[in-house]
Formats: structure tokens, C-alpha cells, sequence
């Protein structure tokens, strides 16, 4: 084993990612529908009696759309990742997923590049819904662009803000993904996946400071704000939206990383056909 078999591993598993998603043209399209209602139907009625106030990292007043936009983005990569878990399971019950553990390179780079090929089909959704946003005319960070002395002036994307959100956009999608990776580890059939994928989505989402500031959920509930405190999306959505202005939410980006080693290094385990969940399954099942 040497470079040239791990590099051929990753393009060969990160190049498969890809193709499955380019031949699903649903899934696409089913990850823009869920945060467009979002965004243009809930926000649109929320939008006069839920603005925000000023708090860091705005500077200035700002609408709700422009609030839950890096929430719905963590939310596009939070089902991505149940999507990619479920094809786990599914390729474990074809038999594909045990071939690729039995090859002699290291389980745990396996279970990397397939959640490297994960986050990739995340960006691509995220980033064409950061564009149907700024085509919907939601105010986030532009820039001034003019064509000629005497010509129109066009607000287009921020590069500078498109560019610094990439990194946290990255390492919310591995901790995510790795999550994922660890309840598919946990379930026995594809059935029982619809079920445990909502259950964990949606309490995540509503339970977090997606949809509301934190602050907000203290003036309701003291209990559902402690809860928004230990819940990992919020973090998630809160070194996103600091990541849009340029900015670097420390703690947020301590937890998100915490997060993402320790669900990665669960998998790792629990893929472990001696010592993991995995192995306890095939002696329950002999």
C-alpha cells in the first residue's frame, strides 16, 4: 500500500458520490424545495413580526429571511447527510459496503473519503441555493458591480463572503455527515431508516437558533433555550452565519470540530467488524 492506492481510493469512492448524485436528479431537487418554502413562504409571512435586532455578527437591522438563511443552508447539509447514511444502508444490505471494508487500506480513510464525497454533493446544493436566494432579492452580502462608466449598477454575490463561508460549509458538512455515518452503523434495515431520519432531523432543526435567536428562545423557555445550548446544529449554523460575514465564531467552531472527530471516531469504530457495533450485529445474527 502506498500514496498512489490511497489516491486511487478517494477518487474512485469520491468520484462515485458524485455520479450517484448527478443520476439522482430528484435528490437535487428535493434539497432546494425544503429551505425555498422556508425562505419564501414562512419567512415572507414572518418577515414584518419577526425582524431581528442588531447582534453580532449584523451590524445593522436585519429581516427575518436574512436571519434563517445560514440556518436553512446547515439544514440542506444536515439532510445530506442522513441522505448519504442512508445510502450506507443500503449499500451494507447490497453487500458493496462490506467489500469496500475488507480492502487492505485503513477502514477509518475509507469512511473519510466516503464522507469527503459527501460534503462535496452538500456544497454543490448550498451554493445553488445561495444563488435562487440572491435571485429572490434576499439581502445578503453583495457587492456593487457596474459594466461601464455610464451603465446600470448590479448587485451581485460577494466573492469575499462566498470564498470565507467555504471552510465552515466544509467542516459543517463533515460533522454532519459523520453523524450520519454513525446511526447508519446503528440500523438493521433500510425500513427503520425513514423513522430514525426524522427523529433526528427535526429536533435538531426546531430545537436550535435556526429559526429563532437564542435570546428569543430564553424570553419562551428557559428549558428549550438550555437545549438549544447542548444541541450541535446550533453551533453548526452559528459558525456558518459568522463564517457569511467574514467572521470567526470561536466557540462555535470548537464545538462544530469537537463534534465532527468525535462522531467520526465512533464510525471508525462501530464499522469495525471486530469490535464495533457491526461485529455485535453478526454475532446477534449467527
Amino acid at each position: 500500500m502506498n500514496v498512489a492506492h490511497l489516491i486511487r481510493a478517494f477518487n474512485g469512492i469520491v468520484g462515485r458520490e458524485m455520479l450517484r448524485f448527478l443520476q439522482q436528479r430528484e435528490r437535487f431537487f428535493a434539497a432546494m424545495v425544503r429551505p425555498l418554502i422556508w425562505l419564501i413562504v414562512f419567512a415572507a409571512g414572518f418577515r414584518a413580526a419577526l425582524g431581528v435586532n442588531i447582534q453580532p455578527p449584523y451590524e445593522t437591522y436585519i429581516t427575518y429571511q436574512v436571519y434563517i438563511t445560514p440556518g436553512l443552508l446547515a439544514m440542506i447539509q444536515l439532510f445530506n447527510g442522513m441522505q448519504s447514511s442512508l445510502s450506507m444502508v443500503y449499500d451494507r444490505e447490497m453487500g458493496s459496503m462490506r467489500v469496500l471494508l475488507t480492502t487492505p487500506l485503513p477502514r477509518s480513510y475509507l469512511l473519510f473519503c466516503r464522507l469527503f464525497g459527501s460534503v462535496l454533493v452538500s456544497l454543490v446544493q448550498v451554493y445553488a441555493f445561495l444563488l435562487v436566494a440572491y435571485l429572490f432579492g434576499i439581502d445578503l452580502p453583495s457587492t456593487a458591480v457596474q459594466f461601464s462608466e455610464q451603465g446600470d449598477v448590479y448587485m451581485l454575490p460577494s466573492l469575499t463572503a462566498l470564498i470565507s463561508v467555504l471552510p465552515a460549509l466544509v467542516l459543517t458538512g463533515m460533522m454532519f455527515g459523520a453523524m450520519g455515518m454513525l446511526i447508519s452503523s446503528t440500523i438493521k434495515q433500510l425500513e427503520n431508516f425513514a423513522g430514525v431520519m426524522n427523529f433526528v432531523i427535526f429536533p435538531m432543526f426546531f430545537a436550535s437558533s435556526a429559526l429563532y435567536p437564542l435570546w428569543k428562545m430564553r424570553e419562551g423557555s428557559v428549558v428549550l433555550y438550555y437545549v438549544c445550548l447542548w444541541n450541535p446544529f446550533t453551533y453548526a449554523v452559528e459558525l456558518i452565519r459568522f463564517a457569511f460575514y467574514e467572521q470567526v465564531n470561536w466557540e462555535a467552531l470548537a464545538v462544530v470540530g469537537g463534534c465532527t472527530i468525535v462522531f467520526l471516531g465512533l464510525s471508525a469504530w462501530a464499522y469495525d467488524p471486530s469490535r464495533g457495533i457491526q461485529q455485535r450485529k453478526v454475532g446477534a445474527a449467527a
